[in-house]
């Protein structure tokens, strides 16, 4: 078991930490759909409201947040913990938000691309160049499930593209190797990591065997999902892992090693900290934020607070 301490607790199905440079963590609720920022003591300020079911977010080169908003769950309580299901009766559309830390403003920057919707973003990173990747998880209802992929955009609303499609594994985490030559992505339903080279911002090197263009990196046995990513200083893909809950990680030739936690559902996890070495993992199912000290140094991302 991961060794750690509880920041929080109380929160609405917590995902997406961005870990600041005053000690703070930004962070979304999704079942309560708004941002909100923990200070080091636990306390709990909302930052901005967005409505739906925001997901993963990261701050921009221009210091906004921007969120992945999946447009809501259905939502069920087991025996104290808070799951996700289907596509709600209220289902407001995905998008791609951005929040102004400031004013709490929000602003939907895409909901669509080459006339096919958004259905679930799910997590979103930023290159070195200004531009962000994401994932689309889609939406599930009682007999069918979306087909989705992941997608470049700029942060200014002007362009997407869709990069891969389809992902039928269930596109969630993504992240960038330290080079910036792999997008990662955690595929929840198949416990797997696939990988895409890219020779340059926004564009893959596609894999002529493989539909998608991507390269499988490897897959988890028995059942276990994969959630939201971080990516640490060495190149390895740290993975939030459903099921058997806990932390994976992914060397960048595919081999893997298991941490484990005490909430099935620890769904992501970011580094911070004066070297790096702090990891803040959201327990969701429980509502915690919890943090632990790394065996490695995180990688930086292109942009902070």
């Amino acid at each position: 078991m991961i060794p750690f301490e509880e920041v929080t607790g109380g929160l609405q199905f917590p995902e997406g930490p961005i870990a600041c440079a005053d000690g703070s963590v930004i962070l979304v609720e999704i079942k309560r759909g708004t941002l909100t920022r923990v200070q080091p003591d636990g306390r709990q300020e909302i930052v901005a409201e967005t409505g739906g079911g925001p997901n993963g977010a990261a701050i921009g080169p221009d210091g906004a947040c921007y969120v992945c908003n999946n447009g809501g769950f259905v939502w069920h309580e087991v025996g104290g913990l808070l799951i996700p299901g289907d596509q709600p009766p209220d289902y407001s559309g995905g998008r791609i938000e951005r929040v102004d830390l400031a004013t709490g403003e929000v602003r939907v920057l895409y909901t669509g691309c080459d006339g096919h919707p958004l259905r679930g973003p799910n997590d979103i990173v930023f290159d070195s160049q200004g531009g962000f990747w994401f994932t689309d998880l889609g939406k599930a209802r009682e007999r069918e499930r979306d087909r989705t992929g992941i997608f470049y955009a700029l942060p200014d609303g002007s362009a997407i593209r869709e990069m891969a499609f389809p992902v039928d594994g269930g596109p969630n985490g993504i992240g960038l190797s330290p080079e910036e030559d792999r997008v990662y992505v955690a595929e929840t339903f198949t416990g797997r990591v696939t990988y895409w080279e890219l020779d340059g911002p926004g564009s893959i090197v596609p894999n002529p065997l493989a539909p998608h263009g991507g390269h499988l990196l490897a897959g988890l046995p028995d059942g276990q999902m994969l959630d939201s990513l971080a990516v640490d200083g060495e190149g390895n893909v740290c993975v939030a892992t459903l099921v058997n809950g806990g932390i994976t990680v992914f060397s960048p030739r595919g081999e893997h090693r298991h941490l484990a936690t005490d909430d099935m559902m620890t769904t992501n996890i970011c580094f911070g900290g004066p070297d790096l070495r702090t990891a803040w993992i959201t327990l969701s199912s429980s509502g915690r934020l919890v943090k632990t000290t790394w065996e490695t140094k995180g990688l930086p991302l292109a942009y902070g607070t």
